[in-house]
Formats: C-alpha cells, structure tokens, sequence
C-alpha cells in the first residue's frame, strides 16, 4: 500500500506530464524529476524546510529515462523517501533504474508504437475517411498506451519501491512491442495498397504491387524493418508518380 496520500499521488502523476518541460544537456530530465516529485518530499520533509530543500537539490541533479516511464522512478523514489531511506540508498537505485526505463520505453513506443499508430492514421485516409476520422483514431490509439505507461509506472513504483524491478519483468511491454510491430508491418502493406491502387490504369495492375507489398509486410514484419521499409516507400513513391502521370 502507497504510503502517501491520494492528493500526493495525483499531483505527481499531474506533474508528469510536464517532466520534460525544463530538459537540458547538463541534467537531463533531472529537474523535471524534482517537480513531479515535489509533492512527495513536502509531505515527507513538511515542517523541515532545509531537508525538504536539501531533497528538492538532490533529485534535481542528472537523471533520465523515458518520459512515459519517468513515473516508475518517481513513485519507487517517493517510497524510499517516503520510507526514509538514506540519500546514498536513493541515489544508487536511481542509476540502476534508469537505463533500463529508458530503454524499455524507447523500444515500445519510439520504435514500434507510435509508427504503428501513424500508419494507421495513413492506412485510413489512403481509404477515403475523413482526416477528423484518421487524426482522432491516432491520438486515441497512441494515448491509450501513453496515458496507462504513465499511470501504471506511478502505481507501480509506489507499491513496489526497491523491488520495481519485478513489476518491470511482469509487465506486457515485449508482448505489446511483437503485437506493434507486427499490427506496423501489416498496416505499412495496407497503406502500400491503398497508395498504389491510385495509380491503376487500363492493362497495369499496380495494385498487384501494393498486394505485394502487404503481404511481404505480414510475412516479413519487423526482422527487415529497414530493408523493408526503403521497399515500401519506394513503391509508395512510385504509386504517387503514376496516379500523377494517369
């Protein structure tokens, strides 16, 4: 159980969404950290301003990791502050956690979430739906997943503090990475067909192209991500020339 109040829990998962707000070479995200976890430490240190501002200094130095995950290192952080664990405890848990939240959240949202979602944005206006349609099914998709992350992270670390790690372990990030990349590869064939298909004229199937294309996605997916992806934009460049020149 979270040692810390409600209000306390929604102010830091509010303060989140701003943890890069003041980003910088020489702290990273460092400062963004402090504010979301500023509620914490003056419920923690309240009545002892030179703790509290000795705390706010501490976690304002060099720290980063991605910003949807930020909010498991801020709830673990703010149980062992909370806990009264030492600062040099609370500095050493910070360096172990970071690398791996950074790289977790790069791999699943950078690198298969987000262009998955972008692809689905695409597939559906290369089909005629309206663009309110096409930029409400990208926001709401990609969302879904950033707005649980950050949610999830802060729960997360406040129930578990030092023992996070397991959480992290347990949770579907890799399912959710295989599931992208491959709803990715298929949407990236679907789009293919949709943008060649403009380019068909009398006795040239170019949607035969497109087919192609979709179906070496889905079989294909993210092992040659980038040999497939020069392919694919190559016949979606292709596509546009000839429904240009049709």
């Amino acid at each position: 159980m979270s040692p810390l109040p409600r209000g306390v829990r929604r102010a830091m998962l509010l303060r989140s969404f701003a943890v890069q707000g003041s980003w910088n070479y020489r702290t990273l995200i460092g400062t963004g950290m402090a504010f979301v976890l500023a509620p914490a430490l003056r419920h923690v240190h309240a009545g002892d301003a030179e703790r509290l501002r000795a705390a706010v200094a501490r976690h304002a130095e060099l720290f980063n990791a991605h910003p949807y995950l930020a909010t498991v290192a801020a709830g673990a952080i703010a149980r062992l502050e909370a806990e009264g664990a030492s600062p040099v405890l609370v500095e050493r848990f910070k360096n172990a956690l970071r690398g791996s939240l950074g790289s977790m959240g790069d791999r699943l949202v950078w690198l298969t979430w987000r262009p998955a979602c972008a692809l689905l944005m695409v597939a559906l206006l290369l089909g005629g739906a309206p663009w309110g349609v096409a930029v409400a099914a990208f926001l709401v998709s990609y969302n879904a997943l950033h707005l649980w992350m950050r949610v999830w992270g802060l729960n997360a670390g406040l129930r578990d503090g030092l023992q996070v790690a397991r959480a992290l372990r347990e949770a579907p990030f890799e399912r959710l990475g295989d599931w992208a990349g491959s709803a990715g590869a298929f949407l990236s064939g679907l789009a293919a067909v949709l943008a060649v298909g403009w380019g068909e004229t009398q006795g040239i199937p170019y949607t035969a192209l497109g087919a192609v294309a979709l179906a070496a996605g889905v079989l294909l997916g993210p092992r040659v991500r980038i040999v497939a992806g020069i392919g694919l934009a190559a016949l979606l460049i292709a596509g546009v020339v000839l429904a240009s020149n049709s």
